[in-house]
């Protein structure tokens, strides 16, 4: 299939996205895929760098007529979500992303494709191999782990770039210029039970939730798709009475809206059961009906487990859950339809005398987000959970008056003859972080369309990429002149 990717247009990018995607690079676990970009660069006998942490620097010098433009900064990350349905038989450690062509998408079989940021990647690789696309001097910076902390971004130290302009190709809507972003910060809490044995004359149940469209847990926070987390526990919540909860392991990374959420629980009266499970299963079957087509809630028998939680320790539990805010927390008051702060109940794991509950808060404004924290942080602790926070990261804050935005601005109106949306948005984006070692760097993203992100569901647009590559050669080509 991925002969298919390689003869789209333009063949430079799909190309070098199909060899990206060879590579196993999921956040965290970058060592591939950092080797197989050094190696990429010294191939073409650039000058190429790895940073204390693991980013990798490629620096080419300006096309003949070129030398007195200002050096840009040709950004992406490395690392990729890495998400299955559970259907989908796929060791991400050890296969490349199966891709396939539908209509104008590509998508992936059952997994992330990886778009999110390859086709960034892919494009520098391309402009770097080139011999006749006309440029200003180059760096181009691969960042890692952008996905679970942005800690590659946070490690680069300044005096490693010398650009005076950065292109960021993160952004997921072709006709959008994103000038501004939000902050994040991971909030885990975690509490000790003492387990108890569960009774001879118990029936033990399987409870799924399964089938959402999960998504960005930033762009798509305020879609109104179903949290299977919260989910699960309304539908706990509902049975409580009647069945003890086992395990609970529902949800995955952070930066992805939960899909999928398994409980084990047991019971002494299987019709009351039964009937109370079909019908909170029916509701919010219903409920959703119109937004997430694809919901399954299942129930089945399984082997009896040794131990269950106390009704104190479970009501607790789900008393909490119910009570930590999910979903959209505030819109911003100043830009029409942005997300101010959300948070995303991202996972929980209730195992062995062990509960954990990891969220992902985030905001565009730092007072906004320690407030969310606190609201969240107060939950938990009046139910004697131990509360941190970790891999806290800045927003981006808009700038009217960049030089690079106006040089976007006019290079798309001519090429499409429309003007294009600039906007900030509610996902963490690298430049924030970036412009705390680099403050005069001037910053700006923009890309290709991608639909899905973070979900298998996860597809980029064919002719988008091909609007997308003929924007950033007309871009390279209009850089300001150094000063």
């Amino acid at each position: 299939m991925n002969n298919e990717i390689r003869n789209l247009e333009p063949k430079a990018i799909w190309n070098n996205f199909a060899d990206l995607n060879a590579v196993p690079r999921a956040s965290k676990k970058e060592e591939r895929v950092i080797q197989f970009m050094v190696n990429f660069g010294k191939n073409l006998g650039l000058t190429t760098k790895v940073d204390n942490v693991g980013n990798v620097i490629i620096t080419k010098p300006a096309t003949a007529g070129m030398e007195n433009k200002k050096t840009v900064v040709l950004q992406s990350h490395l690392d990729m979500v890495h998400q299955k349905n559970n259907e989908t038989n796929f060791d991400f450690s050890k296969q490349g992303i199966q891709m396939i062509v539908d209509g104008d998408w590509v998508k992936a079989k059952g997994t992330t494709l990886g778009a999110d940021n390859g086709l960034g990647v892919a494009t520098i690789m391309s402009i770097l191999q080139s011999t006749d696309i006309q440029h200003p001097a180059l760096e181009a910076l691969f960042t890692i782990d952008e996905e679970t902390g942005m800690t590659g971004a946070m490690g680069l130290e300044g005096g490693w770039l010398n650009g005076e302009i950065l292109l960021n190709l993160d952004t997921e809507d072709d006709d959008e210029i994103g000038v501004g972003c939000a902050g994040g910060i991971d909030i885990t809490a975690s509490k000790s039970y003492k387990p108890v044995r569960t009774s001879d004359n118990v029936t033990a149940f399987k409870i799924t939730v399964n089938g959402l469209q999960g998504g960005h847990s930033g762009m798509d926070i305020h879609k109104g798709f179903g949290n299977a987390n919260k989910l699960m526990n309304r539908i706990l919540f509902d049975l409580k009475k009647v069945m003890s909860i086992s395990e609970i392991d529902g949800g995955g990374l952070r930066n992805a809206i939960p899909r999928e959420s398994n409980a084990i629980v047991v019971t002494n009266n299987s019709d009351d059961f039964t009937a109370q499970f079909n019908d909170i299963s029916k509701s919010i079957i219903a409920e959703y009906k119109s937004i997430e087509k694809d919901i399954e809630i299942t129930c089945n028998g399984c082997d009896k487990p040794v131990n269950a939680l106390s009704k104190q320790d479970q009501n607790t539990l789900l008393k909490v859950i119910y009570a930590i805010h999910n979903g959209v927390f505030r819109m911003s008051p100043d830009i029409k339809d942005l997300v101010e702060t959300s948070n995303n109940v991202a996972r929980v794991l209730v195992k062995d005398g062990q509960i954990k509950i990891l969220c992902l808060t985030r905001s565009s404004v730092d007072s906004g987000k320690d407030n969310l924290v606190n609201t969240i942080s107060s939950v938990f602790e009046l139910a004697h959970y131990s509360v941190r926070t970790s891999g806290t990261y800045p927003g981006w804050k808009p700038n009217p008056d960049s030089n690079i935005l106006k040089v976007l601005e006019k290079t798309y109106q001519d090429l499409f003859n429309e003007k294009p949306h600039v906007m900030a948005c509610h996902a963490g984006l690298e430049c924030g972080i970036l412009g705390q070692n680099y403050p005069k760097m001037d910053m700006i993203s923009f890309g290709p369309t991608i639909k899905g992100a973070h979900s298998p569901d996860e597809r980029a647009s064919i002719s988008s990429t091909q609007k997308f590559w003929k924007y950033v050669l007309e871009i390279l080509k209009e850089i300001p002149e150094k000063a």
